[in-house]
Parts: structure tokens; sequence; C-alpha cells
């Protein structure tokens, strides 16, 4: 037996006609029928006769009954206990994020959240793929994209500005643009020409190295390994650092705060996901490279 198989038996029994129970189960009373035959088929024994004034239980009919009315109850005392849960600000919340967006500029916002809903456990996921919010890998995703998926609810929470930085000393000591002094870090394997390479000022200047990581990008920069390619509010809280060509010429990002539809109603995502979108309204100058 299923659950959706007694509700139909329970609506018919309870409606008295097939008609009235597809009415109250929202389907055609010929699916009413033909399930019905199929549960019955499935027991091996009839449930109901067919009576002058509509469907009569079988003996067999009403010890299900009972089991059905039962079993009922428990579902939905279990949606109701559920769904009181989803309406307490408590329980945990899985956000993830890229790294330096955690540690460079909302950990004091997060630390905040914590204090104002001590029920709530942040469970915060650092990573550069995009976790698959169908299969529950993540709650909520801060995602730095100009296409969100479709099939995710939320909205754009601010733009994040990128330039090139070095390290004070290194533009003491090397020449931006001789391409024999100078180099830029790379910041992945995806090719040795990106887009924000091609619009900078500094596109004469060889990529040297990987750091895949944000962080790393920013401690190889710091050190001087090279001309970074970095966030604007990274780069400009470092006093060790110095943007090294005209901002302008750099991409900005969209960051997105996104979540699944099936969670609208989960009451402490949605008082996270407005706490959030404040906070990086509030970040907004620093974002935009101001």
């Amino acid at each position: 037996m299923n659950w959706d198989d007694l509700k139909l038996f329970l609506a018919l029994v309870r409606s008295g006609s097939v008609r009235r129970a597809g009415q109250l189960a929202g389907v055609s009373h010929s699916t009413i029928a033909r399930r019905l035959d199929q549960f019955e088929q499935s027991l091996g024994v009839k449930v109901l006769e067919r009576g002058p004034g509509g469907p009569v239980l079988t003996p067999a009919g009403e010890e299900i009954l009972e089991t059905a009315e039962r079993v009922e109850l428990d579902m939905l005392g279990l949606e109701r206990r559920v769904s009181g849960r989803d309406r307490q600000l408590a329980g945990a919340i899985r956000v993830t994020m890229v790294d330096v967006l955690a540690t460079d500029l909302l950990m004091p916002d997060l630390q905040r959240f914590t204090q104002m809903y001590p029920d709530i456990d942040l469970e915060i996921q650092i990573s550069y793929l995009s976790a698959n919010l169908d299969r529950g890998e993540a709650d909520v995703a801060l995602r730095l994209t100009d296409k969100p998926p479709e099939n995710l609810i939320g909205r754009q929470v601010g733009r994040i500005a990128h330039a090139a930085y070095a390290s004070r000393a290194y533009l003491k000591s090397h020449q931006l643009d001789n391409p024999q002094s100078a180099s830029w870090i790379g910041f992945d394997h995806g090719g040795r020409d990106p887009r924000w390479l091609r619009q900078s000022g500094l596109s004469q200047l060889p990529v040297r190295g990987v750091c895949e990581s944000l962080l790393v990008q920013i401690a190889a920069t710091r050190a001087g390994l090279g001309v970074g390619f970095l966030p604007c509010f990274v780069g400009d809280r470092y006093d060790d650092l110095a943007c090294a060509d005209d901002k302008s010429r750099y991409p900005t990002y969209n960051i997105w705060l996104l979540r699944h539809p099936d969670t609208r109603e989960t009451a402490r995502l949605s008082v996270f996901s407005e706490f959030m979108a404040a906070a990086l309204a509030a970040h907004a100058p620093a974002l935009a490279g101001n």
C-alpha cells in the first residue's frame, strides 16, 4: 500500500461517490475508478461493493478503513510538526559561497546573524563549483553569475568589481609595461587569454603559474609573485596592495542569492535571505570598488 492510494480510498468512502471523491482529491472520476481497481488488484481482495446508495465497505474494506484513518492521523500530525518546525526560526542552514566572500567580507555579518538567531545553525560550505540545490547539496547559494538557473528562486543582491592589484614592493621593482619584467598570476587552467585579460590595460603581460583559490591568489599577490586579478573589496582593504591599472577596464559580476522553490515557505531560510540581502546592500560601495 502507499499513502496516495489510501487517500483516494478515504475520499471515496467519505464522499459516497466516485465523482465527488474525484472532486475532493482533485482528479477525474475515471482516475478514481482506475486507481481503486488497481488498489484492489494489488491487495487481491474487494474493498468496496456497489450499493443502491453508493459504495459499501466489504469486511476487508472496513479493516483497511480503520488502518487508513490511523495512518492519516499520523501523516497529518507529521506534516504539522514539520511545517511548524519550518515556521520556527530554528534548525540548520547550509549556505555555499566562494571562500573570499566569507573570509574577507561577510564573516562579521554571519556572526551577527548567529547572535540574533541562536537556534539557527549555519553550515558554511566553501566551493567554487555550483552546488546542486535540486539534490539538496545546499539550502542557500551565493553565486557570481549573470545567468542564474531558471529552476531556482532568488534575486540579485549585489555586483562585485574586479581589477589588477600588485604589492607596492612589486610595483617599485617591476615595470608593468615590460613583459620581460612583470607578469600576471594565473587564476585557473581555463586558458591564458581570458576576457578580463584581453580588455585590461596590461594585456601585454604574460600569465605565469596558477592559483585556483582566491585566498591563495591574494596571498601570492601580497607576496610579490605577480599582478593579481582580485575583487576590489579585497585589493582595496590591504595597505600593502595597490591598484595596478584603471579599474573601469575590468568586468563586474552579479551576486545572486538563490534557493530552491520548495523552500519558499521555510521561515529560517527566508529570514537568512533577507538578512544577507541587506548585508550585501550595505557592502555595495566596497563591492563596487569605490
